[in-house]
């Protein structure tokens, strides 16, 4: 029988043994049995791994894959167990989507690699006691779930609690289940009166063996458990919750901080394998501002005790320094969590600008969330001010999920790009919502209803859901450890699934993954997850008779679509500056709506075409797996047609408001209809497919179908045409006429290569290199979000040289420098940023300068 022989010749702790495992459960699939005895190695049935840790290899989770002494034999070295596990999980996966698996063994080859990305995360929220709690409970789900992350290199988990609701100021709290979750997990001490109507001692403990199971098979993979506590109010305000499930009975608000310090304790050490908390610590985790000092520093105090080091996460919204001081004081690791890219995903640089509504704002004396929405709301959306080279804690970034909850999405050029860009400033990783995050979220979600939100019931995985996104766990994974890894370890998952549709699988999901996060960039109707979802739109009308109020709240006056700021507007441009800079024929140099409606049109010609190529050289169209991939490609597609025609029409319209003249509202409707159009088309596609009600929430914003959409265009529509037939009756006179909208493109090559390092406190000079017709200025900001940009106009040095000059009171900083240069033809008065994007759209498109400072190694 062919055999494997695994040679340990020296102790190896965890997670080696749950990895040889999984070699050896793999193995035994395909008929190979593995062996730690001597075997006869001359024989064509064996292979022999050997095992070392080689301390000189780097740092942790380093390892590496070479072959052994003999032709039978390959060596898996790692700089520690951890590096040693993904040794032999990388060869689990090959064998388990490879040929013949002695070959496979005995052929294996990797190159020397150690994470790019510290902390690589996921995400996963308990959302709904309907939806949630059949998973918390089932074992075969977390041993799959578990042994899917730490085969992808996943080494961090975050399992939240209480993100149901925002327990300042949500009205109507039905499903609170976990929401303030110790009396749902433990009994306390001195506190034994505290508990939860309806909840037995026998659900409580079965809770706790779930949460107890999840966090022990997690640490024993190599996977830090994180357990998020993202509430922490007894209750809300009844009289506006007078449905509540849950009541938590025997224990008074005021009693909260002090039972919660003393459950703290008791529940990590009932499940000693947690090895981290996150605390949500502004007002939405129920807390008034005005208060939350005493109360957090009450709580955390309960973690004094506890015999082990832990991660003190708090999530970054709102932290100042005295919760800093009061997180610091447990002896924890402290660590801020902050936004990526507001509640969405955007592309994976980090916005070059917040939006000035994020600004910060005069103290206006509001007790319950002061702090967060005036002094310190650059906060909420980004990695703020907390990026200072002297800081006392950790920065890890969290992508929240507003953008994309369940189409299923994955490019690896995107992926890639996180992994290059997850650590700017020293920021130690990034944790993913992961898809279907918020699913059934404030009791939307009904008995019997599938989690994964197909209709069709041959689709459907029950509480297999996530392994409909095991593509893009592999992707997350791998590529957030080694940006530039071997496609390969990722085409083997495809073949296994698309057979020789494969490449084109992986050409039509990463032209679709891009367009999504590239709309939230410039159509991003609000930063909140709960109002704005690009993919179910709710319409934000571009007429200005008709305004919608979804988003009134988080957008500046006028609140037109022509003026909705982007999400970066440092590097995009809203519809009405666009056409103002036309008319003025000085363009901003910004990326604008024109071209984003480019690049949508591009991305989905290349999915489509792609994704035609694959169903036709797949060997069963109409297998589950491709019709997930085959609707779910083709939806992000007309997604992005629609919202291609929805930008250039807004363009169309603030020309229009501009000129008088009717026939830029009137290219603009035509090509809005044919947005209109797309939108119709992913109605129809997915009709059948998807429940009728996508639910994450209550609001009119976070459940629905594409079919309630299609109204709302409608209407704006027949505003738009009202408006154009009014301005042709009118006989308005065309007083400006263009040649045309077409996005700009670069017009001359620009050369800059900035220096490695600059001395704080010291002048720091630019150069760049440009044809004598280009006007050049260099648009500089410190790594703190806060920060404004200073805008510097470089001086012609000699021949095609330029340079600029940072002054030193602007280097002498605790943070890392940040720059882009705008370059101007002073001829066709084209303008443009540099570097900008690439053709990917992956890449980071301004410059980054680190300082160099002794305690930098």
């Amino acid at each position: 029988m062919p055999t494997v022989f695994i040679d340990l010749p020296e102790y190896f702790g965890i997670p080696v043994p749950w990895a040889i495992s999984k070699l050896t459960q793999e193995l035994r699939r395909r008929g190979v049995r593995t062996d730690t005895r001597a075997v006869d190695a001359t024989s064509s049935k064996i292979a022999v791994v050997r095992l070392r840790i080689d301390q000189t290899l780097g740092g942790a989770e380093t390892f590496l894959i070479e072959p052994g002494r003999t032709t039978d034999a390959v060596v898996v070295r790692g700089a520690d167990a951890s590096g040693v596990a993904y040794g032999l999980s990388e060869l689990a996966d090959r064998v388990r989507y490879g040929g013949d698996p002695i070959d496979t063994i005995r052929t294996a080859r990797a190159q020397q690699r150690s994470p790019a990305v510290p902390i690589r995360g996921v995400l996963r929220s308990f959302s709904s006691d309907v939806l949630d709690l059949p998973w918390l409970l089932d074992r075969d789900f977390w041993t799959a779930y578990l042994d899917e992350l730490a085969t992808q290199r996943i080494n961090r988990l975050h399992l939240a609690f209480g993100m149901q609701y925002n327990f300042s100021h949500d009205t109507d709290v039905r499903d609170n289940y976990l929401c303030f979750a110790y009396p749902f997990l433990v009994n306390v001490p001195r506190w034994d009166n505290v508990g939860v109507a309806g909840l037995s001692d026998t659900e409580r403990s079965a809770n706790l063996a779930a949460l107890r199971f999840a966090s022990e098979e997690a640490a024993r993979r190599g996977i830090h458990f994180q357990l998020g506590l993202w509430n922490h109010a007894v209750r809300p305000e009844l009289d506006d919750s007078p449905n509540l499930r849950y009541r938590i009975t025997g224990l008074a608000e005021g009693d909260a901080a002090e039972y919660s310090a003393a459950a703290l304790g008791v529940l990590l050490r009932e499940c000693p394998a947690i090895a981290g908390l996150t605390f949500r610590v502004h007002y939405e985790g129920g807390i008034p501002e005005a208060t939350r000092a005493d109360f957090w520093r009450t709580v955390m105090g309960g973690l004094r005790g506890i015999d082990r080091e832990l991660d003190i996460d708090m999530h970054a919204k709102g932290v100042d320094q005295e919760l800093v001081e009061t997180a610091t004081e447990t002896g924890g690791r402290v660590m801020l969590s902050a936004k990526y890219w507001a509640e969405h995903q955007g592309l994976p640089y980090h916005q070059a600008a917040i939006r000035p509504h994020e600004s910060a704002r005069a103290d206006v004396g509001d007790e319950l969330r002061g702090v967060t929405q005036n002094a310190r709301r650059f906060t909420r959306y980004g990695y703020a001010d907390f990026l200072r080279a002297d800081r006392e804690f950790d920065l890890l970034f969290r992508i929240w999920p507003g953008t994309q909850r369940f189409l299923l999405w994955a490019d690896p050029e995107l992926f890639a790009g996180y992994g290059r860009m997850s650590t700017i400033g020293g920021a130690v990783g990034v944790e993913l919502c992961e898809p279907l995050t918020f699913r059934g979220r404030k009791d939307s979600a009904n008995s019997g209803d599938a989690r994964d939100l197909y209709a069709d019931p041959r689709l459907t995985l029950g509480r297999g859901d996530w392994e409909k996104y095991a593509y893009t766990y592999r992707l997350w994974g791998r590529l957030l450890f080694d940006p530039d890894a071997d496609r390969e370890s990722w085409l083997r998952y495809l073949r296994a699934h698309f057979d020789t549709a494969a490449e084109h699988v992986e050409r039509a999901l990463g032209a679709a993954g891009k367009i999504l996060p590239l709309v939230t960039l410039t159509g991003s109707a609000s930063a909140s997850n709960n109002f704005f979802w690009p993919e179910v739109f709710t319409d934000h009308p571009i007429a200005h008779g008709a305004m919608a109020k979804a988003y009134a709240w988080d957008l500046v006056p006028p609140r037109t679509w022509g003026t909705m700021s982007p999400l970066d507007p440092a590097l995009f441009e809203c519809a009405d500056d666009y056409a103002r800079g036309l008319l003025d024929g000085r363009p901003s140099g910004r990326y604008t709506p024109e071209q984003v409606a480019s690049w949508l049109d591009r991305l989905a010609d290349r999915a489509d075409a792609a994704l035609a190529v694959a169903r036709d050289t797949t060997p069963d169209p109409d297998a589950p797996a491709f019709r997930r991939v085959e609707v779910d490609v083709r939806a992000q597609a007309l997604l992005g047609r629609f919202f291609a025609g929805k930008f250039s029409a807004g363009v169309g319209y603030a020309l229009f408001q501009l000129t008088d003249d009717p026939r830029y509202l009137l290219d603009g409707i035509d090509r809005y209809r044919r947005g209109r159009e797309a939108l119709a088309d992913l109605v129809a596609v997915t009709g059948d497919v998807y429940v009728s009600d996508l639910g994450f929430g209550k609001r009119p914003t976070e459940h629905g179908h594409w079919s309630d959409r299609l109204q709302q265009v409608d209407d704006d529509l027949a505003e738009l045409t009202r408006e154009a037939a009014s301005a042709k009756e009118a006989g308005n006179a065309v007083r400006v006429h263009l040649p045309g909208c077409a996005p700009h493109t670069a017009t001359a090559e620009i050369g800059c290569t900035p220096p490695t390092y600059f001395t704080p406190g010291r002048p720091l000079t630019i150069q760049a290199k440009a044809p004598a017709n280009i006007e050049l200025t260099v648009h500089a900001r410190h790594l703190d979000q806060s920060d404004r940009y200073s805008v510097l106009p470089m001086q012609s040095a000699a021949d095609d040289h330029y340079t600029a000059q940072l002054p030193a009171d602007f280097t002498a900083s605790p943070y890392d420098i940040q720059f882009f240069l705008l370059a101007r033809d002073v001829d066709s008065r084209a303008a443009w940023i540099v570097p900008g994007f690439d053709e990917s759209l992956a890449n980071q498109p301004y410059f980054v300068l680190v300082a160099d400072r002794p305690d930098r190694q």
